[in-house]
């Protein structure tokens, strides 16, 4: 009886798909997809609605640049990183192409790639791939509690360690010159322009880039005249003391193809982990970094309001200069750790101060004259050959070594790409798909 039961509860089961979805009857039904959660914010990121905002100066223009000026825009939903980029974040970048690059040019062992379902040899399916798993956190190649193969390595890697006169004390380093990372992106503008041109090819509109991923350490030494900054050269990128705090020494391209790469990386993940699709990783935009400063207010000063400084029991709100040879008052000489100070209404870490941002907005003064009211953006791809004053893109945010008028939301200034500073970082956004978080799918 039970056995009846079943079968009919089968049919009925069978009759009523074929009446649904996948059985159209001619009727225009629509492709059906995967259902997938839109609600899932990113790890360590936070949802930043949509919404319009008044961009530009609201406060003193004590430097007279007359360039911020008052234009109010509408900005669609994305999600930003709570926090700056930290060492330790940067460092899975770093180790990430140091492994790829000692796997696929050095080693050449098809342990460390996938084998192909039903096949012995990694080869027989053409391209490799990387089993990250097995790499895990690169023990395995480069030795560590638990680098059983790396004894075994050793001869094979030895290439990419510092060569002759280049050697300290006869330790093995890795030459971070050969630290590359090699990606291409769809300049999208630049096809949109050209859109009409039949002569076009894809390939007109395919950036190529390769890019040294190492930070640039001896910032520190570099961007102060006489100053004793030997021990944050040696250690600020990779002693574990400034993990938690904000990368510093990357230029511009640095930073983008970190987003390159945090977007494949993610992706690399996605069938397995069943996450959903989301944007590509980018750096925000002048419009968005503001808007997300702002937090939800109108017409403030800093990301917590103001128009001081100081919170009501007069503790400094950020990390900055607060006045000439003074730069510990706030609590800190040079940078923090990147959950330092209270965050902003949406919850955003050292919106001001801590570190500058690079975003990916080319810098022209009279850029909020002509960019949209609707996601203003202003990009330009300089060249290597170009004039150094194409090459300039906005950083935003203030520093710790800036005044205090450099934290302003509204203040704008720029770095030239190719630069590296010990008082720049950066941080990620990925745009939200949909109109709204609260939407119902």
């Amino acid at each position: 009886m039970r056995k009846i039961y079943f079968i009919a509860l089968a049919a009925l089961i069978i009759i009523g798909t074929s009446c649904g979805k996948g059985g159209s009857n001619g009727e225009l039904v629509g492709v059906t997809t995967k259902k997938f959660k839109n609600k899932e914010v990113p790890f360590g990121m936070v949802y930043i609605p949509a919404g319009t905002f008044v961009m530009g100066q609201t406060d003193q223009d004590i430097t007279f640049a007359q360039i911020s000026q008052n234009k109010q825009v509408t900005v669609q939903a994305f999600y930003m990183d709570e926090t700056e980029i930290s060492n330790k974040e940067y460092r899975q970048f770093v180790n990430w192409v140091r492994d790829s690059i000692a796997i696929s040019t050095y080693l050449q062992d098809d342990q460390y790639y996938l084998k192909p379902k039903g096949q012995v040899d990694p080869n027989a399916a053409g391209k490799k791939y990387i089993n990250w798993k097995k790499v895990g956190n690169g023990s395995a190649i480069w030795g560590g509690k638990k680098g059983r193969g790396a004894s075994a390595n050793g001869p094979k890697l030895q290439a990419m360690y510092y060569q002759g006169d280049d050697r300290v004390f006869d330790r093995n380093e890795v030459d971070v010159r050969l630290l590359k990372y090699n990606f291409a992106i769809m300049r999208l503008r630049d096809a949109a322009n050209s859109r009409k041109n039949l002569t076009s090819k894809r390939s007109d509109f395919i950036l190529r880039d390769t890019v040294g991923v190492y930070p640039d350490t001896l910032v520190w030494l570099s961007d102060f005249a006489y100053a004793q900054n030997e021990p944050m050269v040696k250690g600020y990128f990779s002693h574990p003391a400034y993990a938690n705090y904000p990368v510093v020494g990357v230029n511009w391209r640095q930073a983008r193809a970190f987003t390159v790469w945090r977007t494949r990386f993610n992706e690399s993940y996605k069938d397995s982990r069943r996450l959903p699709k989301r944007a590509d990783y980018e750096l925000p935009t002048e419009a968005e970094f503001e808007y997300a400063a702002r937090g939800g207010r109108i017409g403030t000063t800093f990301p917590w309001g103001g128009p001081y400084i100081r919170n009501a029991k007069g503790c400094l709100m950020a990390n900055f200069k607060p006045g000439r040879g003074n730069y510990i008052d706030d609590g800190g000489p040079t940078t923090v750790n990147v959950k330092a100070y209270y965050p902003n209404d949406f919850g955003l870490y050292n919106m001001a101060g801590n570190v500058a941002e690079w975003t990916s907005s080319a810098f022209d003064e009279s850029a909020s004259t002509f960019t949209h009211d609707l996601n203003p953006a202003f990009s330009y791809e300089a060249k290597s050959d170009d004039p150094e004053v194409l090459k300039r893109k906005v950083v935003r945010g203030g520093s710790w070594k800036d005044i205090g008028y450099f934290l302003q939301n509204s203040v704008s200034s720029f770095e030239y790409q190719d630069t590296s500073k010990s008082y720049i970082g950066f941080r990620c956004i990925t745009k939200f798909q949909g109109r709204d978080i609260k939407d119902r799918l």
